[in-house]
């Protein structure tokens, strides 16, 4: 026998199959002009700023000379590989990468767990001083970096931390921004769903670790990319932090090819050949977690 409400579902099936197909929107021929025109203009936006980017990879597979003649050309007269054989033989570049990857991992995961640790306090915990010390927070924003480098310079070489490893990434693993980003954040997410945790007898930090921060993943990989972009091309601060070559990062290496250290001449191959490798890792991170970043309201909506 057949039950009520499969005989509604048998009833209902040829209508489904009968269903007219969706009509198609004709748009208005100034309706197609107005988009056409704008995905121009997008285009040629996206190109201003893609064009500086293929000139460093064209000008790197050229000469000397054809560099010197022909900059903006994206076609070189003569393909050459000189600039990255010279990367890799006569350049300390493998010295250099590996500096800045012991500073930008180190700062990236300092600045994602510190960060998250003192917006979750500021956005959580009740305590005196709380709205004056986020204040001070939100004005070391708005201080240039270039104020603080003389006296973070004069700091360092009283505490012995000059020209060392420790000088270079102790003064980065903390970021204003990134403490204003993880507070926000933290105060989208309800406080309801950390009573179940403090009900079961769970202390602050473990609710804030095994709770809240397990739901704040797209502002964590947000600050993740940041901090990770923000230490690997860092200059000014490694400028007056070390002093020895052997500390060299990828950015004062590569600024010290255009003091022509390595031989005559302008080097504009050998210098876009190394600015090219050295964004390659920052571009390859930002394009796998760029569908995080923009999915920010991802970790409130799963709690």
């Amino acid at each position: 026998m057949t039950t009520g409400i499969e005989t509604v579902r048998i009833a209902a099936e040829p209508a489904d199959i009968a269903r007219p197909p969706a009509r198609k929107v004709h748009l208005s021929a100034r309706t197609r002009t107005t988009m056409l025109l704008s995905y121009l203009v997008l285009i040629a936006i996206a190109l201003i700023y893609i064009y500086p980017f293929l000139i460093s990879i064209a000008g790197s597979f050229k000469t000397d000379a054809d560099a010197t003649q022909n900059p903006l050309s994206l076609l070189p007269q003569t393909w050459s590989f000189a600039a990255y054989e010279r990367l890799f033989t006569t350049v300390p570049l493998l010295q250099w990468t590996g500096n800045s990857a012991i500073v930008a991992i180190v700062v990236t995961f300092s600045r994602v767990f510190l960060d998250s640790l003192a917006g979750y306090a500021l956005s959580r915990l009740r305590f005196r001083g709380r709205n004056v010390v986020f204040a001070a927070v939100i004005a070391v924003m708005a201080v240039p970096n270039v104020v603080l480098l003389i006296p973070r310079f004069l700091i360092l070489k009283e505490l012995g931390l000059y020209n060392s490893y420790a000088g270079m990434i102790i003064p980065l693993i903390v970021d204003a921004a990134g403490i204003f980003i993880m507070k926000q954040f933290f105060e989208s997410i309800p406080v309801s769903v950390e009573e179940a945790a403090r009900i079961d007898g769970a202390g602050v930090f473990r609710t804030f670790w095994t709770v809240v921060l397990p739901m704040a993943r797209p502002a964590l990989i947000t600050l993740f990319i940041l901090s990770f972009q923000g230490s690997w091309n860092e200059f000014a601060h490694f400028v007056i932090s070390r002093q020895s070559t052997d500390l060299n990062t990828l950015t004062t290496g590569v600024a010290s090819l255009t003091s022509g250290e390595l031989g005559t001449g302008n080097q504009y191959p050998l210098q876009l050949a190394a600015a090219v490798l050295m964004s390659i890792p920052v571009a390859v991170i930002f394009f796998i977690f760029q569908r995080r970043i923009m999915s920010t309201s991802e970790g409130g909506e799963k709690g």
